[in-house]
């Protein structure tokens, strides 16, 4: 529970301390602010399953007759005699365009904040989610096209954390900011644990192109929830409750305009924590997305390894990722 509405000019950390008198309490559960959270755990969850799962669903769809491993228990869709520099540009094409949308969209979704935020994301992954139903089609046609389909899911996919920022800057209260987010982006873990293994069982039990078709129709069923449930601020939205409405704009009120009128640039690029922060998330995604995007592949054609096992190899340093950034978000909040 969180007490809300305090005039009391101490700061709200202190006001909770003290257990200074508020207006009513507003719970966590069944709340509109944990409910986004959850939602944005499903989505992200969606955006990386649809983001790795080629990784595991390209030992099948190579015509490899040399792999030592475990026989294929389906041969019924169609494979494909790509080389390693193709291989290359179809699983690295995503990222390409992954880059370029990131910062317009987290402009566009501070701007607009009240309008754009909840579409931003949610038509982003709505239109990774097509494109993945459309892989196959593509895979048949051609390298190329399969190639533009993955940097168009790259475009869709850089507009996904851009808007979730700009939205949670709108729903946080400061108190439980960690822990929410945590909630949120742990779905981002979750969805690569899921989806390297669960790709592995598809591709052995019934074939490649479905790896493509269940997660996009998980995908489908998440923009709909999304679509109904989720608005763009707390002011905006129509379910919540008075208290939380109060609760969180009462919290909110100092906060920095998120107007973007002034963005104080020179201060950000001389700021050393931020710098350690982008290099840290540089050395953390560099090595993350290397295995996550070429382990599969290099244990079957090195290893001798199937597509099945292979999944299973690379769920394991995605699974602990997922437990321990689950634990010391929720510590956070309490220091």
């Amino acid at each position: 529970y969180e007490r809300v509405g305090s005039t009391s000019s101490l700061p709200y950390e202190q006001q909770w301390n003290m257990g200074d008198t508020v207006s009513p309490f507003t719970p966590a559960c069944c709340s509109s602010r944990y409910g986004l959270s959850l939602l944005s755990c499903y989505g992200l969850f969606v955006a990386y399953a649809l983001r790795v799962n080629l990784s595991v669903a390209m030992v099948d769809m190579l015509n490899n007759t040399d792999a030592s491993g475990s026989p294929k228990h389906n041969h019924t869709a169609s494979v494909y005699d790509w080389d390693s520099e193709t291989q290359g540009w179809i699983l690295g094409s995503f990222f390409f365009s992954y880059i370029l949308t990131q910062i317009p969209g987290g402009y566009l979704a501070i701007r607009n904040l009240r309008y754009v935020a909840k579409w931003l994301l949610g038509l982003g992954i709505l239109g990774t989610v097509i494109f993945t139903l459309l892989t196959p089609m593509a895979a048949d046609l051609g390298a190329g096209y399969l190639i533009a389909v993955r940097v168009l899911e790259g475009i869709g996919e850089g507009l996904t954390f851009p808007a979730m920022h700009a939205m949670w800057a709108s729903w946080a209260p400061p108190m439980e900011r960690s822990r929410l987010l945590t909630i949120a982006y742990t779905g981002a873990q979750l969805g690569t644990v899921v989806a390297l293994p669960l790709s592995g069982q598809i591709c052995f039990y019934l074939d490649w192109t479905w790896v493509f078709y269940i997660f996009g129709i998980v995908g489908i069923v998440w923009f709909i929830l999304w679509a109904l449930l989720v608005s763009n601020t707390p002011s905006t939205h129509l379910r919540i409750s008075e208290q939380e409405r109060l609760y969180i704009t009462s919290t909110l009120n100092k906060a920095i305009s998120l107007t973007g009128d002034h963005i104080p640039w020179g201060s950000i690029l001389k700021s050393m924590p931020l710098w350690v922060i982008v290099l840290a998330h540089f050395s953390y995604h560099w090595t993350f997305y290397t295995l996550l995007t070429l382990l599969p592949t290099y244990m079957n054609e090195d290893a001798g390894r199937s597509c099945q096992p292979v999944s299973y190899i690379s769920t394991g340093i995605n699974l602990f990722g997922a437990a321990f950034y689950t634990l010391f978000g929720q510590v956070e909040d309490q220091h």
